[in-house]
């Protein structure tokens, strides 16, 4: 038997995570095994290991992609509503750049959390960076 056979063989007895499941939980930021633990420590930490079913997480390599997809996300809503709120409305600048930083700011911080237990299930459902070990 080759490599590539008992390989296929080992991949084939080792249960499917489904990927949509697992990204929903980690919206909600809960663990992407049994969705129910809590995946984070405080705001942006990702716990070593789940305290509800003990599923290893520390494999996680979210790095910089989370923050991208906030900043991708957050810009192609606000500057669209910025150019509609000047030409409907023409408030003063220090106006519209107060209301739009909050906006953009306060958004921010809502999905930043959020993608990052995204980006972490997504890895855990496609096995990568040791999470199918």
């Amino acid at each position: 038997m080759t490599d590539s056979t008992s390989d296929t063989l080992a991949l084939s007895h080792v249960e499917e995570r489904l990927t949509k499941p697992s990204l929903l939980r980690g919206w909600r930021r809960r663990c992407p095994n049994c969705g129910s633990g809590p995946m984070f420590k405080g705001y942006l930490k990702v716990r070593d290991n789940c305290p509800n079913c003990e599923e290893n997480l520390s494999h996680h390599r979210a790095d910089d992609g989370p923050a991208y997809l906030t900043i991708l996300i957050v810009g192609h809503l606000m500057a669209p509503l910025i150019l509609v709120f000047y030409e409907t409305f023409r408030p003063e600048p220090l106006t519209l750049a107060t209301l739009f930083t909050v906006g953009c700011v306060g958004l921010s911080l809502y999905l930043l959390p959020r993608l990052k237990g995204i980006v972490v299930s997504y890895q855990w459902a496609k096995r990568m960076h040791g999470f199918g070990d």
